[in-house]
């Protein structure tokens, strides 16, 4: 999220809106944002149900669960609801008719796009 803040003014500039999609719930979103300087929101997607319509929503198996709870994290807590299941990481640029112009998903939460990758497919765009 660091790398696509730095790089926001060019987003909007390309004439794009950036937003985050998370199950977090609001609250633990808002400390997100505060703690990041965020300069964009971050969409609360209660259950992973956008994720699901998307094919982005998985359940994390009992070996991760344990892994998890190991690290303190409390996915049932800060997310809501008890389904323990997680978003893939993906970007997209979806256009004002809502067609997917542009999309990357990647298992390895660890990969993600560059920002100038997701610059040039919005300014491939206005081509």
């Amino acid at each position: 999220m660091d790398a696509l803040n730095k790089s926001r003014d060019r987003i909007v500039d390309a004439g794009a809106t950036l937003l985050a999609i998370s199950p977090q719930l609001p609250s633990f979103s808002q400390d997100l944002i505060k703690k990041y300087r965020l300069g964009f929101e971050i969409l609360h997607d209660q259950g992973n149900r956008v994720a699901e319509q998307y094919k982005l929503r998985f359940e994390l198996p009992d070996y991760l669960r344990e892994t998890y709870t190991g690290f303190g994290i409390d996915l049932e807590a800060t997310n809501g609801d008890d389904s323990w299941t997680l978003p893939l990481p993906a970007r997209y640029i979806i256009d004002r008719e809502g067609v997917i112009r542009y999309a990357r998903v990647n298992v390895d939460y660890t990969r993600r796009p560059e920002p100038d990758e997701t610059i040039e497919a919005l300014q491939q765009l206005d081509r």
